[in-house]
């Protein structure tokens, strides 16, 4: 049963991520018809228009597959289980769809993460990815992960390099919780947030702090160091 999961999700995964890269490749492929049709073969002209194609084209490829995969996401169900404990050697169903939901993030993060992250589109994506996000909120990292179990108030600034997730394997056990962040919070440069970890409102956390799992952090405060300790109240 094992050998039969893992075929079966590795089959889903190969086909469901040629579609939906096929489906979101498809503007650009019409684009690229119209344009190389507008253009006569001999015509010094066409490789010009090859050459200045090539980069709009793969942009307008990344900002389709964002919401492509999103929905596709959202439609088979391939989400982060909430609370989970389960052995990775087991290769239960359960794990399998984390799995699912973990390659689709990846691929995203991979042809689009690095063209948006920090901007209005790369927030978007993960709130259509399953996290539930307040409004002006910028993520600057490609590091976060398991977006249904992230909640974000408004005004929150997440530096670069920030590690955001809500999985983490322990003795071969996968476990799974929410992460909670408050609004107008700035997590700071390279900062790691660990699993069922609350951040209070109008709080700050500097460059490389590190917040251990389970952990509470109290609003209109400021947190450094690794672990996170408190190192006083925030100016009102």
């Amino acid at each position: 049963m094992k050998a039969f999961r893992i075929c079966v999700t590795a089959v889903s995964i190969v086909v469901e991520q040629t579609i939906v890269c096929a489906v979101a490749l498809a503007p650009s492929v019409f684009v690229w018809r119209a344009a190389l049709d507008a253009a006569h073969v001999d015509s010094v002209s066409h490789p010009v228009v090859i050459s200045l194609l090539i980069v709009p084209s793969y942009v307008l490829f990344a900002l389709c597959l964002m919401p492509v995969s999103a929905a596709t996401t959202w439609m088979t169900g391939a989400r982060t289980p909430q609370r989970m404990t389960v052995p990775i050697a087991d290769m239960s169903w359960p794990l399998m769809r984390w799995v699912h939901y973990m390659t689709a993030t990846h691929i995203v993060r991979l042809f689009a993460g690095t063209l948006f992250r920090g901007s209005p589109m790369w927030t978007a994506y993960v709130r259509m990815n399953g996290a539930r996000i307040g409004r002006h909120v910028y993520i600057n990292t490609l590091s976060i992960a398991d977006h249904n179990l992230l909640e974000i108030g408004d005004d929150v600034v997440i530096g670069a390099d920030v590690h955001i997730s809500g999985h983490t394997v322990e003795g071969g056990v996968l476990k799974t919780a929410p992460v909670r962040v408050g609004s107008k919070v700035m997590i700071g440069v390279g900062s790691v947030i660990d699993i069922d970890v609350d951040i209070g409102s109008d709080c700050q956390l500097g460059a490389l702090t590190f917040v251990p799992k389970h952990s509470r952090l109290a609003a209109h405060a400021i947190y450094v160091g690794i672990p996170a300790r408190h190192l006083g109240e925030l100016s009102m």
